[in-house]
C-alpha cells in the first residue's frame, strides 16, 4: 500500500527567492570577514530544547533540496529534525562500493539518537537517482516499475536495519518524485 504526500505549491511560505538555508549561508559569509557569529533566534521549540524528533536521510542530489525542505515543513518538521546527507540515501547507507558511508550513517543515528533524542527515522529515497545508476550499473528510471521495486529492496533492507539496532525508533520510508511528490513505501516488492 502506498500513501502520497502531495507538494502543493500554490500555498509554500517557501516560495520565495531563497529558502531559509541559502539565507543563513549568505549572511553567514557576509559577517565571517566582521567575526561576528548568527545563531538565528528560532521561534521552535525543537531549536530551544536541543532536542529534534526525527532524522532525516536523504540525497545529496541538489535538484531536490528545496522540495525536500518544503516537504519537511508540511509534515510540521520544519527546524525539528537532523538531517544526513547520502548519495543514494538509503543505497548509499547499505551499499558495499563505499562502506564508510554506512559508518557515517550509522554514527550520525547514533550521535543523533544520544544527543536529541530522534524517535523517528525518515528515509527518502528519490527517482532518477544518479547514485543508483552510478553504483548498481542500470538506468532505473527509464523503467518506473523496476525503479519503484529496486528504491523499496534498499529502503526495507535499511529500515529493517535500524530497527535491529533501534526497536523503539519508527522508520518511514519515502520516495520522492522530481516534482516533490512524495510516496511512502511500506513493504518491498514481493520476489
Amino acid at each position: 500500500m502506498k500513501n502520497r504526500y502531495l507538494v502543493d505549491n500554490s500555498i509554500d511560505p517557501l516560495a520565495v527567492p531563497d529558502t531559509a538555508r541559502r539565507k543563513l549561508l549568505k549572511f553567514t559569509a557576509l559577517t565571517a570577514s566582521t567575526g561576528l557569529l548568527w545563531f538565528g533566534v528560532g521561534s521552535s521549540a525543537a531549536r530551544a530544547s536541543g532536542k529534534a524528533n526525527t532524522l532525516l536521510l536523504s540525497c545529496m542530489d541538489y535538484r531536490l533540496m528545496d522540495e525536500i525542505e518544503r516537504y519537511m515543513l508540511r509534515r510540521g518538521l520544519y527546524h525539528n529534525y537532523d538531517h544526513i546527507v547520502l548519495a543514494g540515501a538509503s543505497l548509499g547507507a547499505i551499499t558495499d562500493k563505499y562502506p564508510q558511508w554506512s559508518k557515517t550513517f550509522w554514527d550520525h543515528l547514533d550521535l543523533s539518537v544520544k544527543l536529541h533524542g530522534v524517535h523517528t527515522v525518515m528515509i527518502m529515497d528519490h527517482r532518477d537517482c544518479g547514485a543508483y545508476k552510478a553504483l548498481l550499473g542500470e538506468d532505473f528510471f527509464q523503467n518506473p516499475q523496476r525503479e519503484t521495486t529496486e528504491h523499496a529492496t534498499k529502503l526495507m533492507k535499511l529500515k529493517a536495519m535500524i530497527l535491529e539496532k533501534y526497536p523503539s525508533i519508527a522508520v518511514e520510508t519515502l520516495l520522492m518524485n522530481l516534482a516533490g511528490e512524495v510516496e511512502m513505501i511500506q513493504h518491498a516488492p514481493l520476489a
